[in-house]
C-alpha cells in the first residue's frame, strides 16, 4: 500500500490508474500539511452472486386443498348474489 499527496495523485493519475489495475496496488491518499488520511484508492473486485434455483425444494407444503373455495368467505368478498 502506498500513500501519496493528492497533488501528486491529480497529476499521476493514470500511471496510479495502471499500476491498481495492472498489479493490484493500492494507494492511500492524504491531503494538506499534516498529511491527513481522506481516501483510499483499491482495485475494483466484481461480485457475482449466482442465483440458485430451487434452494427451497421440499421446505414447504401445499394442502391437497388449497384450491377449495368456501362459499362463506365468496360471500364476504362477492356477496350473495354472485
Amino acid at each position: 500500500m502506498h500513500s501519496i499527496q493528492v497533488g501528486e495523485f491529480k497529476s499521476e493519475f493514470s500511471s496510479i490508474l495502471e499500476q491498481v489495475k495492472n498489479y493490484g496496488e493500492e494507494f492511500v491518499i492524504e491531503y494538506g500539511k499534516k498529511r491527513k488520511k481522506v481516501a483510499m484508492f483499491v482495485p475494483y473486485k466484481e461480485v457475482r452472486n449466482e442465483r440458485k434455483f430451487g434452494q427451497l425444494e421440499g421446505k414447504g407444503v401445499i394442502p391437497f386443498d388449497f384450491d377449495d373455495e368456501v362459499d362463506e368467505i365468496n360471500e364476504m368478498f362477492y356477496g350473495k348474489d354472485a
